[in-house]
C-alpha cells in the first residue's frame, strides 16, 4: 500500500488532498473504491468521474473542480501518460524485483551472448550466436534463433519465436524447392513483443525491428520486413515478406499488409484492413467492407460483382448524351 504523497513525490503532478491518504490499488472510475486511485483520460467519461467512489482521481486542470467536488485529485497535463508511469512505479514498489538469472530449464548455447542483467525464463531456448541485451526479459518458452539479436530493456512474452525460417520456396516443375533463409532478426532497444508472436529471419538480409516498437500477441512478421521506431501493432496483424513499415505507425488488430509494400512514417491502419498498395502520405487508412446482417451483405456482395457492367453501361450512356444532335436533312 502506498500514500498519495509517495506517488506525487515520485511522479510529479499537483496534489489536491491529503498526502497521507492510503492507496491500496489502481482501478477504473466505475469500479474504484474509497481506497483506490483512478484517472480520467477522456472527457466522454466525465459522468463516471462525478459518480466515482475513488479516493483520488488523476485529471487535467479542466476537470479539477469536478474532481474536487467528490474527493482528492492529482492534476497533470496528460492523465493517461501519468497513469502509465504510475503502473510502472506501482509494480516496482509492490512486486519483488526480478533478479538477473537464467532459469535452470532454459537452454542457452555456449556461443550465445546473454547480458548479466538479462532474465531468461523457464523453457526458453537461446541458440548459437544469439544475443540478449542488458535488462531484457525473455519470459517462458521464448525461442531466439541462431545469430538473432535482442537489444536492451526488451520484454518478450511467452511463446514468442524469433528467427524461424521465412516462408521461401521456389516452384520448379510442380514441386517446391526450399530457399535457405540466410539472414537473421535484429531487434532494437525497448521493444515489447506479445505472446506467441513470430518474427521470421531474413532470406539474405536481416529482418529489422527498430527501437521502441510494440507488438501485440499472435502477430506474424515475415522475412526481410523492416519496422520503424515506435510503431505499434495490435493482435493478429500479419505483415508479409519484405514490407517496410515506417516509424510512429499504428496497425489495428487483424490487419494485413502485403509483401514488398512501403508505408511511410505516421501511417495508421484501421483494424481488419487489407493494405494492397504502398502508402506514401501519412494519415489514417481503412480498407474493409462494413459488417451487415448476412442477407443484406450477400445482396451487396452480388451487386459489387456487377459494378464493372454498370460502369460500362454508364460510360455508354454518357457517350450517347455527349454526342452532338443529328441535324435534320433539308428537303
Amino acid at each position: 500500500m502506498l500514500q498519495l504523497g509517495d506517488i506525487v513525490e515520485a511522479l510529479g503532478g499537483s496534489l489536491h488532498g491529503s498526502p497521507k491518504t492510503p492507496i491500496e490499488k489502481l482501478a477504473p472510475l466505475e469500479t474504484a473504491g474509497p481506497r483506490d486511485l483512478s484517472f480520467l483520460s477522456h472527457p466522454k467519461y466525465q459522468s463516471q468521474l462525478s459518480q466515482s467512489q475513488a479516493a483520488c482521481v488523476i485529471v487535467t486542470a479542466q476537470f479539477k473542480e469536478l474532481a474536487l467536488s467528490r474527493g482528492a485529485c492529482i492534476v497533470t497535463d496528460d492523465p493517461y501518460h501519468y497513469f502509465a508511469k504510475l503502473t510502472q512505479f506501482w509494480k516496482k514498489q509492490t512486486s519483488p524485483a526480478l533478479k538477473a538469472k537464467i532459469h535452470p530449464s532454459a537452454v542457452v548455447d555456449a556461443e550465445a551472448i546473454v547480458a548479466d542483467s538479462a532474465v531468461i525464463g523457464p523453457l526458453c531456448v537461446v541458440e548459437r550466436g544469439a544475443k540478449v541485451g542488458a535488462h531484457s526479459h525473455l519470459k517462458s518458452r521464448v525461442t531466439l534463433g541462431e545469430d538473432c539479436e535482442i537489444g536492451a530493456r526488451c520484454i518478450v512474452h511467452s511463446g514468442v519465436v524469433i528467427g524461424a525460417d521465412g516462408f521461401g520456396f521456389a516452384l520448379h516443375q510442380g514441386e517446391w524447392e526450399k530457399i535457405e533463409q540466410l539472414g537473421a532478426v535484429k531487434i532494437g532497444n525497448d521493444v515489447e513483443i506479445g505472446a506467441n508472436t513470430c518474427i521470421d529471419r531474413g532470406a539474405l538480409q536481416d529482418t529489422i525491428i527498430e527501437d521502441g516498437v510494440k507488438l501485440d500477441n499472435l502477430i506474424q512478421i515475415g522475412h526481410n520486413v523492416h519496422i520503424g521506431q515506435h510503431t505499434a501493432m495490435a493482435g493478429c496483424v500479419g505483415i508479409a515478406g519484405s514490407a517496410r513499415i515506417g516509424a510512429h505507425c499504428t496497425v489495428g488488430g487483424g490487419a494485413i499488409i502485403l509483401g514488398h509494400l512501403t508505408l511511410v512514417d505516421g501511417v495508421h491502419v484501421s483494424a481488419a484492413s487489407v493494405v494492397t498498395r504502398s502508402i506514401a502520405t501519412p494519415g489514417h487508412y481503412t480498407g474493409f467492407f462494413p459488417i451487415d446482417d448476412n442477407s443484406s451483405w450477400e445482396k451487396n456482395a452480388a451487386s459489387l460483382k456487377q459494378l464493372h457492367k454498370l460502369r460500362d453501361r454508364l460510360k455508354s450512356m454518357e457517350a450517347q448524351l455527349l454526342q452532338p444532335p443529328l441535324q435534320e436533312s433539308q428537303s
